[in-house]
């Protein structure tokens, strides 16, 4: 027997978050004075739940390991928010928005959580309007919307280059609000190094102030995670430095179950690797793929600029394979393609791995536009450019900016060069309709759990789900289990199993401490983040995968013996944070690639080479692999599958097509 329950309500898929908003258990208003809530992590799922969860009255803490919530890595978030609104009225509904993630997915994830997403993402955009986020507007002062990958319509709703900041800084404002108010206490420079768990339950947690080095113990009636995703696991991703598995890792151990931890996605506009020198990679939006055309010449090897390359000899290769979405595809789809292109030796500059992403079609677009809006005639190519450029600017100055920056090259004159990099990651902690994981009382929200995205994200969505986890889920589904919980009195820090969990952690800082090795923390990092790209990154094949466990397992124990870690533990010390990081990178790497060599099958982010078509796209196995991957920790290198069955009654699998 399964020891998973997803908890999905029954009933039409279109009433079942009615029917149970209308249902659901509450706690009575003077209840929640005295219900405390631990929330992990400050970004937009933290902020969003911290401030709501408080306004409705509870007593919260909420936890980051920045100096401020506003640092939190949801600011570096670039291209939009998607919403079924229907502005444009060019056919989105909230089953348009359901449908496209469910396939975008490649049929990996719940209906009922996804189309749960897709209902109250309209909501969303109020709020934060509301909030005074200022989204991109047309000239008549309604809010503009874009398109994304794997979409059709236009529904994804923008701040410039910058909606994840934008966002952010509207959670904040009202997180700050609640701490103003007495409601939230903010503890920042502070990491989650475990859970304390009650009679089964989870109670508290374990937090390392950064700053002295002190372990502090903290109590809760409920804690939720929303700590984020795992890219970091490859050391080269676009995730910031102190992105990490932690706090997740941390619960996973203590008995919540890690899903599908190998779906990976890898994001087909970064800025390429320049050497062995870099630390972390650059996304370019991928809004920028709604005006820019991605191309590489016909010709192998061709050492050409790109501007001496004519038109008859590009290979716009999306809208060749792809006439339907063109450059629009998802981002698995347009991250293979442009791999295979680059494998094929049609790959452009020094490195040879990159594609161009170029704009000079739709600076001529916008040009005309311009001209026709203000009534030139007989105006030149060279004026028609120069307003096109200034269009161009106000949508996507600030990426343009920032690609000057970094590669020395203007992007309004060449085309950028691109190449595919780790992004985002759709495992995490497996949770149920009521975002709790396997562990009562410990929920996980946003990147952190599992996610309505299956096994790949549409782009705009990750912005969608955090936000409506912590404003319009967990308000209404944590009532179900605190309701059963409002005779528990707060439990004293001095309580036995406080005790013993900071026991535990405090070993474990003394073990590293104590290794006096002679490598670095960021040479491990490196190792593993290098076995994870070739044998478990864009592509997979069982003996690449088999070959990554046996590695990771020795640099597991050469981690243990031969890392250097400087300074002492009773002081501010990064080399001893990223130690214990690493150390669950580590082991975490372990269970990817474990999952993928279960998973002989290929879909969406997941690419197995031996499940493939004829054309080289990813080939389902829905008969035996239409699951959930939930895995228990049974040990340090040791798992056992549980699996949760996926059942479609409204969107029925099929080939996921986007030609």
């Amino acid at each position: 027997m399964t020891k998973l329950n997803s908890k999905i309500p029954a009933g039409d898929l279109e009433t079942k978050w009615t029917k149970y908003k209308s249902s659901v258990p509450l706690v009575n208003p003077a209840n929640k004075r005295s219900i405390e809530i631990i929330v992990v992590g400050s970004g937009l799922a933290g902020a969003s739940a911290a401030s709501s969860l408080a306004e409705l009255g509870y007593q919260v803490k909420c936890f980051c390991f920045q100096d401020s919530p506003r640092r939190a890595h949801s600011i570096a978030a670039q291209g939009g928010i998607n919403a079924a609104k229907n502005y444009q009225n060019d056919g989105d509904s909230v089953y348009r928005l359901f449908y496209d993630t469910v396939k975008g997915g490649d049929y990996r994830a719940r209906e009922g959580n996804v189309y749960r997403l897709a209902e109250v993402s309209a909501n969303i955009i109020d709020q934060c309007v509301a909030q005074g986020v200022p989204f991109a507007r047309e000239y008549g002062g309604y809010l503009s919307n874009r398109s994304f990958g794997g979409t059709q319509v236009q529904r994804t709703f923008y701040a410039a280059g910058q909606t994840g900041q934008q966002l952010l800084l509207g959670a904040y404002s009202a997180l700050e609000r609640q701490v103003g108010l007495g409601t939230v206490k903010m503890y920042s420079r502070h990491e989650m190094l475990d859970i304390v768990m009650i009679d089964g339950k989870a109670r508290g947690i374990i937090a390392r102030d950064l700053i002295s080095g002190k372990l502090e113990r903290h109590f809760g009636h409920a804690v939720l995670l929303c700590t984020g995703g795992y890219g970091n696991v490859f050391f080269l991703s676009t995730n910031a430095m102190g992105s990490n598995v932690t706090a997740a890792w941390k619960a996973h151990k203590q008995g919540a179950f890690f899903g599908n931890p190998c779906y990976t996605q890898i994001h087909p506009t970064c800025i390429p690797v320049s050497g062995d020198h870099q630390s972390k990679l650059t996304l370019m939006s991928e809004s920028l793929r709604n005006d820019g055309r991605i191309w590489v010449p016909k010709a192998k090897n061709d050492a050409r600029k790109a501007n001496e390359i004519p038109e008859e000899e590009r290979d716009y290769y999306l809208e060749r394979r792809y006439p339907a979405f063109g450059n629009l595809v998802p981002r698995d789809v347009a991250s293979r393609a442009a791999k295979e292109r680059c494998d094929e030796g049609c790959g452009v500059g020094t490195s040879k791995m990159a594609v161009y992403l170029d704009f000079a079609a739709a600076i001529e677009r916008y040009g005309k536009i311009q001209v026709n809006k203000m009534n030139l005639h007989n105006v030149s190519k060279e004026r028609i450019l120069e307003l096109g450029k200034e269009a161009v600017k106000e949508k996507y100055g600030n990426l343009f900016d920032m690609y000057a920056k970094i590669t020395g090259e203007n992007p309004y004159e060449t085309p950028m060069r691109i190449y595919p990099a780790v992004h985002y990651t759709m495992g995490g902690l497996w949770v149920d309709y009521d975002l709790m994981t396997s562990v009562p009382g410990l929920y996980a929200l946003g990147e952190a759990n599992f996610s309505d995205h299956g096994a790949n994200r549409l782009g705009a969505s990750a912005l969608m789900q955090g936000l409506a986890d912590g404003y319009f889920v967990i308000p209404y589904t944590i009532g179900t289990y605190l309701s059963q919980d409002i005779r528990t009195k707060a439990i004293p820090t001095d309580h036995e199993a406080f005790v013993e969990a900071e026991k535990k952690v405090q070993e474990q800082l003394d073990t590293l401490m104590n290794i006096k090795g002679t490598k670095s923390v960021d040479h491990f990092h490196k190792k593993l983040g290098k076995i994870m790209w070739d044998k478990c990154g864009m592509a997979r094949n069982e003996k690449g995968l088999t070959e990554a466990i046996s590695a990771i397992r020795a640099l597991r124990e050469e981690f243990w013996k031969g890392v250097r870690i400087p300074g002492t533990q009773n002081e501010m010390n990064l080399e001893l944070e990223k130690a214990g990081r690493v150390a669950d990178f580590i082991e975490l790497g372990e269970l990817m690639c474990k999952d993928a060599l279960n998973r002989k099958e290929s879909c969406g982010g997941h690419f197995r080479e031996e499940s493939a078509t004829e054309d080289g796209e990813a080939k389902r196995d829905d008969d035996n692999f239409s699951y959930v991957a939930a895995w228990e920790f049974k040990g340090v290198g040791e798992s056992e599958l549980h699996k949760e069955e996926l059942k479609f009654d409204v969107v029925h699998p099929s080939q996921r097509s986007y030609k």
